[in-house]
């Protein structure tokens, strides 16, 4: 028989499994990170999330040299609607095709670097930098 009990909390009476990260919340972070890797042209992440937006962003860069309607449209599901500049009104996906496109025209890929870094402090997770190539 079943034991009966409270819901979505650990022990006996409890459930057995509660899913805590799903592949939505995951995304939504990736896209995140993306964008913040955009506006500011680097960002410290853990050694995981490093190693899933380096090719992500690549595959950015990559749209941005085409320049075409439908390339910024692909850019444009990854990309979040946040202002760089609130002055000119610049978004971050018209940095990406205005600056940051323009600069790896002569170059096949390999946009961003990845740099291990000290780990972190709290929980002792390896942080990596993730920047763009000068």
């Amino acid at each position: 028989m079943k034991t009966q009990g409270r819901k979505n909390v650990h022990g006996k009476g409890g459930v057995r499994f509660k899913a805590a990260y799903t592949t939505s919340k995951d995304k939504a972070m990736l896209r995140n990170v993306v964008t913040q890797l955009i506006v500011s042209e680097k960002v410290v992440v853990t050694a995981k999330v490093a190693s899933q937006i380096s090719p992500l962003a690549d595959r950015l860069v990559t749209y941005s040299k085409k320049g075409d309607v439908a390339a910024r449209r692909e850019a444009n599901k990854y990309v979040r609607r946040f202002f760089v500049d609130k002055e000119q009104k610049q978004t971050a996906l018209q940095k990406l095709f205005d600056e940051i496109g323009p600069r790896y025209k002569d170059r096949n890929g390999g946009y961003t670097r990845v740099l291990k870094v000290e780990n972190r402090r709290g929980d002792n997770a390896p942080m990596c930098l993730v920047a763009f190539v000068k």
